[in-house]
């Protein structure tokens, strides 16, 4: 592996591992925070509604990526992590419920498109998939680890609320660093209908496993609101530990056998609501919980950034993983509130085995399905080009002049006003100007993001 190779895949890491911490530890204090003010089930309610607003956006984001260039962008990177730590603050300091709870749900707006952003970053600079879920796996396990740390190694809310905010920053500096288009170009005319397919499956699986592991985090939110655990102490490192051996599981014969190993890893949740209903040890049921949640967080992040890299919008897919798990988390609130509190442990059990049935129907097709996606491509002869290799070709097809592809670079992979293009280039914005007039000219486009477009489309 080149020495570029190796630093791209640490910055895949580390830009993954610091947004779980975010994520994960927001979330968290959000949760500690609204229990001091309103009853358990309220807080388990809370909880799924803020993660509600985080699936809107992650939705979203796509949308700010195609209007918000250059300065702009700029502008508003800057302008939403000022308003997060704001809102951070405000969380922590619980006014009222009806004002934390408002506040929660504009953070976790602002969370999802970040964590859009932080996605599709990871797919952009990714030399290839080889290690995809290895990177996310161990992203994961560092995430929760640091989350540990800060939990039970910084005593006041105020300096983990402090924590969060300096890792924020970290991050959007990580951010405006990355490039935003993909650094690989995949052919992928020729599987329209297979990826279409496979895309709409996935989100299926991943849907209705979240409604498993969703039903089983507010049981865990639900007991800890309570006093009964706390999800903050040592069983919590076995999460860790469950992301890092998923990522490394998955990864075998290129994440071939991924669903069928993510389908076994069901049974043992089924196993685990069992537990939680007829066992009188908690901590069973929160040790399994911990073993299986890290594997299903791997399986969903790295099956949608996979995927993503075939489908027309990329920066939604990298991202929608997370998004469906916690759009199924909201909608089962309230259920999954009356399961945690029904007398009724049979019809919980005949309920998890129905939904297991489904799943195992779901992801063997989805495996199929997969399969025959994978074969195509390989049909097709799906190549990867180097940046250079793709300028290359696209210089060859326009027949733009070394001056010419090189303003074409600047406006395909910077956000540079013209006036930066210039000064960087060292010639006048006039001159600058006459480039691009030509370019545009030769390629039959009138914007940056028709330029955008030729240097993403499916050409070679």
């Amino acid at each position: 592996m080149k020495a570029e190779e190796k630093i791209n895949y640490i910055k895949v890491i580390m830009l993954m591992a610091i947004f779980t911490f975010i994520f994960l530890g927001i979330e968290y204090l959000f949760v500690d925070m609204i229990s001091l003010l309103v009853s358990e089930n309220t807080v388990v309610l809370s909880q799924n509604y803020v993660l509600g607003t985080s699936c809107l956006g992650f939705v979203l984001y796509p949308v700010y990526n195609r209007y918000f260039k250059g300065l702009s962008r700029r502008i508003c990177i800057g302008i939403s992590a000022i308003i997060i730590v704001a809102l951070i603050t405000i969380i922590y300091l619980h006014p009222t419920y009806l004002i934390t709870l408002i506040t929660g749900l504009i953070l976790f707006l602002f969370l999802g498109g970040l964590g859009g952003v932080t996605s599709y970053k990871a797919i952009c600079i990714l030399p290839d998939q080889k290690y995809l879920a290895r990177c996310v796996g161990i992203s994961y396990m560092i995430g929760i680890i640091l989350q540990f740390i800060n939990n039970n190694f910084v005593s006041l809310p105020l300096l983990e609320s402090i924590v969060l905010d300096i890792f924020m920053g970290i991050l959007m500096f990580i951010l405006t660093t990355i490039p935003n288009t993909l650094n690989h170009h995949l052919d992928v005319s020729k599987v329209k209908k297979e990826r279409q397919i496979c895309g709409g499956l996935l989100i299926l699986l991943v849907f209705m496993m979240s409604c498993v592991f969703s039903t089983l985090d507010n049981a865990v939110t639900f007991l800890h609101a309570t006093g009964e655990v706390n999800i903050e102490e040592f069983p919590r490192v076995l999460l860790a530990l469950s992301g890092l051996l998923g990522g490394i599981i998955f990864d075998f014969k290129d994440r071939r056998f991924m669903s069928m190993i993510m389908y076994c890893v069901m049974l043992l949740s089924t196993i685990c609501i069992v537990v939680l209903k007829y066992s009188e040890s908690l901590l069973i049921g929160l040790l399994i919980f911990y073993m299986i949640s890290g594997f299903f967080v791997v399986f969903f992040t790295a099956s949608f950034m996979e995927i993503a890299s075939y489908m027309k919008f990329p920066d939604l897919w990298a991202g929608l993983g997370r998004a469906v798990n916690n759009l199924a988390a909201v909608i089962l609130s309230r259920s999954s509130l009356v399961l945690i509190n029904s007398q009724g442990n049979l019809m919980v059990v005949v309920l998890v085995i129905c939904l297991f049935v489904i799943v195992t129907i779901i992801a063997s097709t989805y495996s199929l399905q997969r399969k025959v996606l994978i074969e195509k491509l390989g049909e097709s002869k799906i190549v990867l080009l180097s940046k250079e290799e793709k300028l290359l070709k696209i210089k060859e097809q326009y027949t733009f002049t070394p001056r010419e592809i090189e303003v074409f670079e600047y406006l395909t992979s910077t956000e540079d006003s013209v006036q930066d293009i210039a000064n960087n280039m060292y010639i006048s914005k006039r001159t600058l100007e006459r480039y691009i007039s030509s370019i545009y000219k030769k390629t039959g486009v009138k914007s940056r993001i028709g330029l955008l477009n030729i240097y993403n489309k499916d050409i070679f």
